[in-house]
C-alpha cells in the first residue's frame, strides 16, 4: 500500500489503529456466515451461469499503525462449489475442471493496494486455482466505516470484483456447438462480498 492509500483510508473510516491493539498486530477475520464468494461464466454463448463457494476463510493483518504492512489472505474450499445443479457441480469438481481431489483449495494473497477514487481501490495479488498461480487485480468498493455489533465486536465490510481467463489457470475443458461457438465461456467474473471481524482474545459472538 502507498502513503496515498494510508491517507485515503482515514477518510473512508478504516482505522489506522485497532484500539486497544495499537502498536501491535491487528487481525481481522473473514466472517464466513456473512461473506460470499461468487462467480459468473457464459453458457452456450447466450446466458450467464452463476455459482458460489460456500466455505471461505481468511484474514487481513497489519501492525496497527502502518497500513502499508497490511496483507490479505483467503482460502476457499474447492469442494464447496455450488451452482444449484448437482450434476454440473460434480463435473466442475472433476479433473475436467477444478479437480478438487488433487487441488482442494483456491487461495488469494494480496501484494499491493492502490487508491482508485473515493471509496474505491485496486487490490493486486496472487490467485491460485487448479494448482496454477497468476497475478490478479480486484476492483474494491470500501472498506465501510468500522461499526460495533450488538455483541461488542468491531466489524468492517468490502466488495471486490475481478475477471479472469479460466484457461490461464489450466481450466481448458470445452465442447463446440454445431452452430459455432463453445459450451462454456473463457471469461469468469469473480465477486467477493466480505465482512471482517476484529479478532479478540475470546471467541466472537453473533
Amino acid at each position: 500500500m502507498t502513503r496515498k492509500l494510508f491517507q485515503a483510508l482515514t477518510v473512508v473510516g478504516m482505522p489506522l489503529v485497532a484500539s486497544p491493539l495499537s502498536a501491535q498486530q491487528a487481525t481481522w477475520i473473514i466472517d464466513e456466515a456473512h461473506s460470499a464468494a461468487q462467480f459468473s461464466v457464459r453458457h452456450l454463448m447466450i446466458s450467464n451461469v452463476k455459482g458460489e463457494f460456500t466455505k471461505t476463510s481468511g484474514s487481513v493483518v497489519w501492525d496497527g499503525k502502518d497500513l502499508s504492512t497490511a496483507v490479505l489472505e483467503a482460502t476457499i474450499d474447492a469442494s464447496s462449489i455450488s451452482t444449484r445443479e448437482p450434476k454440473r457441480d460434480a463435473h466442475l469438481k472433476s479433473p475436467d475442471f477444478l479437480d478438487v481431489a488433487k487441488y482442494p483449495t483456491l487461495t488469494f494473497r494480496s501484494t499491493s493496494v492502490e487508491p482508485a477514487g473515493k471509496g474505491k481501490f485496486k487490490m493486486a495479488g496472487d490467485l491460485t486455482i487448479h494448482g496454477v498461480t497468476r497475478p490478479v487485480v480486484f476492483e474494491v468498493d470500501g472498506p465501510t466505516p468500522v461499526i460495533k455489533d450488538p455483541y461488542g465486536n468491531q466489524r468492517v465490510g468490502a466488495s471486490a470484483t475481478a475477471t479472469i481467463s479460466r484457461k490461464d489457470f489450466g481450466l481448458v475443458w470445452n465442447a463446440a456447438l454445431e452452430a459455432g461457438g463453445v459450451v462454456v465461456g473463457d471469461a469468469v467474473t469473480i465477486t467477493l462480498d466480505v465482512e471482517l471481524i476484529l479478532k479478540a482474545a475470546g471467541p466472537a459472538k453473533g
